[in-house]
């Protein structure tokens, strides 16, 4: 116990970076505990998370009343010899500690003094700015054009939303990286770019930030878009960066692509830009579909005809279904899929994420799919366009 308390006395200052106490010995209650230090009103004190399963409880305490409380967590309880939580990481810019609780009881401390170069200055904050791939302060050209940024970086209030959502965009293809081939130069196409805040996102990340060798094409059916997306692209210096005006369906530029990105091409025209890019062997996939009608016209079930009688209704199960039936889809033809949450910009109900990376495993689900399709008696785009002419889908 006092090997316990001397821990905490020595890393409860403004030098711990985090204290993080997990292994409950119930799954009920509170399963995960965190504290980090914070200046309020110019007093350094502790903010403990509690977290259940569903909900994250906070409160802040002195340097003393949390040694006590930690503590307390990791020592064993009088009635029944059980401490509330077996295992603790403590990080400090000085020395690291893990803490075990063996089933009677028995705690032991392993600490490890950290490499003498110096430590990054931790922010002490109330309210600690989240880390952007795309940071405050650093002056990028298409978001002060954007009106998200001012000339010196900072963001405009305004539109601070909009700059969560490109990084979020941004955080989606940061995690596919490891998936994309190395050693030649990346070819990523954005069908329906519009405005396209995010191609030039994605091409400052990739081509600026990172480093890599990217060629990126952004299409669009707007000539006035197109025409300023490409004087803004040469004002930038952005060389390998190009808009083209023509429709999804009949692009033909080019026979191999890498990465292919669709943000709100509306209705069946995410379909065709998925088929492209299934017929390209496309390595990853993000598409944010948009106004999704073809099946809300076709769907019939006997079954749920008093739900659909529901306009709205119908119109939203036609959508989730058309999602659902293109994740799996592109699962059948060797991509490991995802539908994730993603925030519009436009800030509509239409905030779904496509995102499939091609593993070449084609999931056995083409029975599943035809069932559906007789069920609601649709016949959806993509299905006909990946299909072979035996009425399966392609391999």
């Amino acid at each position: 116990m006092s090997d316990l308390q001397s821990l905490f006395t020595d890393c409860l200052n403004e030098t711990l970076i985090r204290v993080i106490l997990s292994n409950p010995s119930s799954k009920d209650g509170v399963i995960k505990i965190c504290a980090r230090p914070m200046l309020k009103n110019k007093s350094l004190l502790f903010q403990i998370e509690e977290y259940t399963k569903t909900q994250v409880f906070h409160k802040n305490l002195t340097a003393g009343d949390a040694g006590s409380y930690l503590t307390g967590k990791l020592s064993s309880d009088t009635s029944s010899q059980t401490a509330s939580f077996k295992n603790a990481l403590v990080e400090t810019q000085s020395f690291t500690a893990n803490v075990l609780v063996s089933k009677k009881g028995t705690i032991t401390i392993k600490k490890k003094m950290n490499a003498s170069a110096k430590q990054p200055k931790i922010s002490l904050s109330h309210n600690r700015k989240k880390k952007y791939i795309l940071e405050e302060g650093i002056p990028v050209p298409f978001l002060i054009d954007l009106g998200v940024m001012t000339q010196n970086g900072n963001i405009v209030n305004a539109h601070y939303d909009k700059f969560r959502q490109i990084n979020r965009f941004l955080e989606y293809i940061e995690d596919i990286l490891p998936s994309l081939p190395t050693g030649r130069e990346l070819r990523i196409l954005d069908f329906g770019c519009g405005k396209s805040y995010l191609t030039f996102a994605i091409y400052y990340y990739l081509k600026v930030l990172k480093g890599y060798p990217v060629r990126i094409t952004g299409l669009d059916l707007k000539e006035d878009v197109i025409r300023h997306c490409n004087e803004l692209a040469v004002k930038y210096g952005y060389d390998k960066l190009e808009f083209l005006c023509g429709d999804i369906a009949y692009y033909d530029g080019c026979s191999q692509v890498d990465m292919v990105v669709t943000l709100h091409a509306c209705d069946t025209a995410t379909d065709y830009a998925l088929a492209k890019a299934v017929g390209w062997g496309a390595k990853v996939i993000l598409s944010v579909p948009c106004c999704q009608h073809e099946l809300n016209k076709q769907m019939k079930n006997d079954l749920l005809s008093p739900v659909l009688h529901y306009g709205i209704l119908k119109e939203r199960m036609a959508a989730l279904m058309t999602d659902g039936l293109r994740a799996q889809i592109l699962e059948a033809n060797g991509y490991r899929t995802q539908i994730l949450e993603f925030i519009d910009m436009a800030h509509t109900p239409k905030n779904l994420l496509i995102r499939a990376v091609y593993n070449g495993h084609c999931a056995d689900n083409k029975a599943q799919i035809n069932e559906l399709l007789a069920a609601f008696d649709v016949n959806p785009t993509l299905y006909r366009l990946l299909c072979k002419k035996d009425n399966t889908i392609s391999e």
